[in-house]
């Protein structure tokens, strides 16, 4: 069964096409540019690549205002390019999985054009409203800086819900037709070999809006059930990543015992996370893994730090939220929509053994390690930019003029030049020449992870470590065992530590070649370094034989 869901212990790197490396000289990233920047993730260790919005737009929100969902924008280069891209990620060893934006459209695209003229075809793809509803100013995703959920047409003469950008109009899930038409965007671009779809803003798909004279009905849950139906159909080993920044509680209907999303950012455990680097604290993240830890055998938590959009904090108590703040983001042009941090994680954390820690903490946590384009360089922001766009600056790839990324003179966004960060100093060339770099430790971390198949598919508990600054996690797979320390403070601290498993009366190290041997009872008192990290394999002499016969 497991031998099947390659996802479970697959590395996902995320990038924005148009960042990443232009080929022509336009300023803007292409395919063409990332085919020649696959012997690079290959060696990093990639297994795949999540490749946002690509479509044809008018770029309002990177991308995610899709104008045509059937063709490449041309910015990126043609059809014809992307499918030579799936020839050689596959060359590569790599899968890709796209963007699925089926929430909203452009406000350009011809469906919503056609809706507003009250076409009888599309009058109904969209959710319009005659009058406008009470609650047309609430439950705005972009709290600031977006005004309302519900928008005048002066054309139809009706109000359209948005529950983003006004010149992003949500699709009317209700409608049969839509929902066949969102399951043939999918049938395409499987049959143009992706393995897969990063679903966006799933809770706003199966949303219900309210409407004057109406109550909230229940989620379109069903819908997940028919996009998992028809994935499965047309191709069987494709999965669905689903963006939902939901409870714990709540996450039991996305995963719909096994018939709903493959994989969920686990944003409730990114949060407590960023809680516990903050304030050294991890009780609070002990109580978050925990809360996720029940799922389908199936589905499996995506694991991350930073993403495309801002460090969102929003579930954290206000005391916790404040600790973060003041740590991590502490003047306000760091912070965005009263919610989040809109910085890169290298420059959060500044120092390197804090950065180092997070990720090693993000690659020994229970599921799917998500990581994004640039934190493997440990790239910064640009606070100068508007948004989101702080993090979503050109990939640094060099010292040239602009970072090696581009020949033009302007860039789809500028690259950093100025202070620590600065792609003189932040760049991929530098860094594989010099053995301590953050590149050069972040591949021997990936080899690493990928050296212990008991985290993606094993069962895990959580260690009693005797001190609230020390995360011990014990993994157990076909007969074999794993165990990963990390301290968070910012100072040594002993780790006291039982562990009752085969093979626990010896520890050995994966980093350094040194074991430990337990007391009578199996028990072990370690000293950790500030911020430091122990990767363990329990002895076990019957390992080789078990793994050979296992698979």
């Amino acid at each position: 069964m497991f031998d099947d869901l390659w996802y479970k212990n697959a590395l996902i790197y995320s990038l924005d096409l148009e960042t990443f490396m232009d080929s022509n000289g336009d300023g803007v990233g292409d395919f063409v540019g990332l085919n020649r920047r696959l012997d690079y993730l290959q060696t990093l260790g990639v297994d795949v690549l999540w490749v946002a919005p690509f479509q044809k737009t008018p770029n309002r929100d990177n991308g995610y205002d899709i104008s045509d969902y059937y063709t490449v924008d041309p910015r990126h280069g043609s059809g014809g390019d992307f499918v030579e891209f799936m020839h050689e990620a596959k060359k590569h060893g790599m899968r890709v999985i796209i963007d699925l934006v089926a929430n909203h459209t452009s406000i350009d695209h011809p469906w919503f054009q056609a809706s507003r003229k009250k076409d009888e075809r599309f009058h109904d793809w969209y959710v319009w409203s005659k009058k406008r509803p009470p609650d047309w100013n609430e439950g705005m995703v972009f709290p600031g800086v977006q005004k309302r959920t519900w928008t005048f047409d002066k054309e139809r003469r009706e109000y359209y819900f948005h529950r983003f950008y006004e010149h992003q109009p949500d699709l009317n899930m209700d409608n049969p037709a839509v929902r066949a038409e969102i399951r043939r965007i999918m049938g395409f671009w499987l049959e143009l070999g992706v393995s897969g779809f990063r679903v966006d803003a799933v809770p706003f798909i199966i949303e219900r809006p309210k409407l004057r004279g109406k109550k909230n009905g229940s989620m379109h849950f069903d819908f997940l059930t028919e996009m998992r139906d028809f994935l499965q159909w047309r191709s069987g080993d494709a999965v669905l990543l689903g963006e939902a920044n939901v409870l714990p509680k709540d996450s039991k209907a996305y995963f719909a015992d096994g018939q709903g999303l493959h994989l969920m950012f686990n944003f409730w455990v990114n949060q407590h996370l960023f809680y516990a680097l903050a304030s050294g604290d991890i009780r609070p993240l002990l109580a978050a893994l925990r809360a996720t830890k029940k799922i389908p055998p199936g589905a499996q938590w995506a694991q991350f730090l930073r993403n495309h959009d801002e460090l969102d904090i929003d579930r954290l108590t206000e005391e916790q939220r404040q600790t973060v703040f003041d740590r991590f983001g502490p003047d306000p042009k760091m912070q965005i929509y009263h919610r989040g941090i809109r910085r890169r994680l290298a420059s959060m954390l500044g120092d390197r053994g804090h950065s180092r820690l997070a990720h090693s903490v993000l690659f020994s946590l229970p599921g799917t390690p998500v990581i994004r384009y640039g934190d493997e360089i440990g790239m910064g922001e640009d606070l100068s930019l508007n948004e989101r766009d702080a993090v979503r600056t050109p990939m640094q790839w060099s010292d040239e003029p602009s970072a090696g990324f581009s020949a033009a003179e302007k860039l789809i966004h500028p690259v950093i030049d100025k202070g620590a960060f600065a792609y003189k100093f932040v760049n991929v060339e530098n860094q594989r020449r010099d053995p301590d770099s953050n590149l050069r430790w972040m591949r021997r971390l990936i080899a690493l992870r990928k050296e212990c198949p008991e985290i993606g598919w094993g069962e895990w508990e959580i260690l009693p470590a005797g001190s609230k600054h020390v995360l011990a996690i014990l993994y157990t797979w076909r007969g074999t065992s794993v165990l990963v320390v990390h301290n968070f403070a910012d100072r040594p601290v002993e780790a006291r530590l039982r562990i009752d498993a085969p093979g626990g009366e010896r520890l050995v190290d994966l980093l350094d070649p040194i074991s430990l041997d337990g007391d009578r009872e199996n028990r072990y008192r370690m000293k950790l370094d500030e911020f430091g990290s122990r990767w363990f394999r329990l002895s076990n002499l019957n390992y080789g034989i078990e793994r050979a016969e296992g698979g």
